[in-house]
């Protein structure tokens, strides 16, 4: 398997490298209210003679829409998102192309990774992400997309459907976070106010207890 490293998990604005360490792809995305998009760009071949520094090449770009279909401009041509890579299955966690190959592939979006496959009787796996460890156990490592031999032909199309499928991944897994963290956090609200009841009635008692020694010796 080729395994490309990535500088960030965040996809939108990552820097992806070989295995040599040479940079292969970077995104940019600049902020802007509304619709954002994601510049890919490609490294060129560098004839090691009149260029010192790494050059690249816009690849292509992701046009983001929250409420209508995003776009892909590649290779001088646009398209809406679900005409080129559609969802399919009862979640819409698959998504589904034609390759410059003319084979058809398949992108999971499972919870924590994307895999891409032959949407074929095969099923063959050809990439897969594996996500960053903080090395808390084994060793520490960055987020890396392994791609089989057998699709290096059609790089440019996995990376640009890869920054697409992960990014709308993350995205479901962010929001289930936020709604984890909800709840616990409403949990613990609960919590803390029956825990604090108990003091509140302990010194309600007290004071009660005082009312009634200061009423008998006034008495």
């Amino acid at each position: 398997m080729i395994s490309l490293t990535l500088s960030t998990e965040r996809v939108r604005n990552t820097v992806i490298t070989n295995e040599q360490g040479q940079i292969v792809y970077k995104t940019y995305t600049p902020f802007r209210l509304g619709g954002r998009t994601t510049t890919i760009q490609k490294i060129k071949p560098n004839d090691g003679q009149h260029h010192m520094q790494d050059q690249f090449d816009v690849l292509g770009e992701i046009e983001w829409h929250a409420f209508a279909s995003s776009k892909f401009r590649f290779r001088g041509t646009e398209v809406k998102t679900k005409d080129f890579i559609p969802k399919r299955g009862l979640l819409g966690r698959k998504r589904v192309f034609t390759g410059p190959d003319g084979r058809p592939y398949r992108w999971d979006l499972k919870f924590k990774v994307v895999v891409l496959s032959r949407d074929d009787g095969s099923r063959n796996e050809v990439a897969r992400l594996h996500r960053a460890t903080l090395g808390i156990i084994g060793r520490k490592s960055k987020a890396t997309l392994e791609v089989s031999p057998e699709v290096v032909h059609m790089m440019d199309t996995i990376i640009m459907t890869f920054i697409y499928v992960e990014k709308l991944r993350k995205d479901k897994e962010d929001r289930a976070n936020l709604r984890e963290d909800g709840e616990i956090l409403a949990k613990s609200e609960r919590y803390l106010n029956q825990s604090f009841l108990w003091p509140a009635m302990a010194i309600w008692v007290l004071d009660c207890a005082e009312q009634i020694r200061f009423l008998a010796s006034e008495a």
